[in-house]
């Protein structure tokens, strides 16, 4: 009779001290990063791929991860068609309760044999309600994942240039319109692009340093992306010379944030972030509240933005500033994600609104 594998346990260590052990499911390495949490019941493939979560030790506060696999890499008009991102973007993952069995017609293989064919930790049998409420109690922390007595220093993430590490190295074409958008890659979740050629239009996809008048276009885009939006000076002054230009700019997540820095205002970083796929907005200028999925750690202070403009949406949670708006020129910009996938499809009329902006 075979006798069954003995699983591995693994630390994680917070910076203020705390310990969990859990049972490790994916690849055994130590590391460090930024604990953070995410409230989402489903979407752990899009998650995990998810630029925004460079650097970060993710936590699903959901049960039964796993339960349906992992999707094939299909790559369709050039990005994949189930993943946000060509690679897995967390430095590490932590549930509550791994799925070993998963079943679903979509799936091509398990979650714990691509986390361990991607080298990344994970740990399950995490008591994540109690990790969570210390999270939204004291902020989001430092933290390692231990194996085998392999300790490490804590690292914090934010203190490097992580949108140089996910932005694309070369400008490249998608699609074909009648008009072209020009995308500033900080980090671009795929489901973007996907967004914009569903309405026809074609996307050139530029890095995040790159020169923006040496582009043709009819509009700017700026993408999410990771980090502290302060450490994009080269994004921040194209940006401004972009604004004084008159070109239509729309910006989601960190592209908000860069945004909002070009033009005079301030960023600051929020006690724990946002994420998840359920966070209420409601516009500024009438009664429409609308649920939205987010990512980030950062946000804009609406209380600095120049007189010419205005906030656009603010969070209903915490009266955090959700986006904002040119009085008069063809400018915009949101903290959320419009083109979630998985996720509410509420704002998605952002884009058609941005495209409108360019005629």
């Amino acid at each position: 009779m075979n006798k069954k594998k003995r699983l591995s346990q693994g630390t994680l260590v917070v910076e203020d001290g705390s310990v969990f052990t859990g049972t490790s499911f994916g690849y055994e390495g130590s590391i460090s990063g930024e604990v953070v949490f995410n409230t989402g019941m489903v979407g752990y493939p899009e998650s995990l791929t998810d630029p925004s979560y460079r650097g970060q030790i993710l936590v699903l506060t959901y049960p039964l991860i796993g339960n349906y696999g992992v999707p094939s890499n299909i790559i369709q008009e050039g990005i994949s068609r189930n993943f946000e991102s060509n690679n897995i973007q967390i430095s590490a993952l932590i549930v509550s309760e791994y799925s070993q069995a998963y079943n679903h017609w979509n799936a091509s293989g398990s979650l714990s044999e691509w986390l361990i064919t991607n080298h990344i930790p994970a740990l399950s049998g995490v008591d994540t309600r109690t990790l969570t409420q210390k999270l939204r109690e004291k902020g989001t922390m430092l933290g390692k994942i231990i194996f085998h007595d392999e300790d490490i220093e804590l690292a914090d993430p934010n203190q490097r240039n992580l949108v140089s590490e996910v932005s694309a190295q070369e400008p490249r074409l998608f699609g074909k319109g009648k008009r072209r958008i020009l995308l500033i890659d900080c980090g671009c979740k795929h489901n973007i692009i996907r967004s914009f050629l569903e309405r026809n239009v074609e996307v050139m996809r530029v890095p995040w340093n790159a020169r923006i008048d040496s582009f043709e276009h009819d509009g700017l885009f700026i993408s999410n992306g990771p980090g502290d939006p302060k450490m994009c000076k080269e994004t921040i002054a194209q940006l401004r010379k972009a604004v004084n230009r008159k070109t239509p700019i729309f910006g989601i997540c960190l592209g908000h944030q860069l945004l909002a820095r070009a033009v005079g205002a301030s960023t600051y970083k929020l006690p724990y972030g946002h994420r998840g796929q359920n966070q209420p907005v409601k516009e500024t200028t009438g009664n429409k509240c609308y649920v939205t999925s987010q990512n980030h750690s950062f946000a804009v202070d609406a209380t600095t933005l120049p007189k010419d403009w205005k906030p656009l949406f603010v969070n209903l949670n915490d009266g955090t500033n959700e986006g904002m708006i040119h009085k008069s020129g063809s400018y915009m910009s949101v903290q959320f994600h419009p083109e979630s996938s998985p996720g509410p499809v509420d704002t998605s009329w952002l884009f058609d609104k941005f495209i409108e902006m360019m005629k």
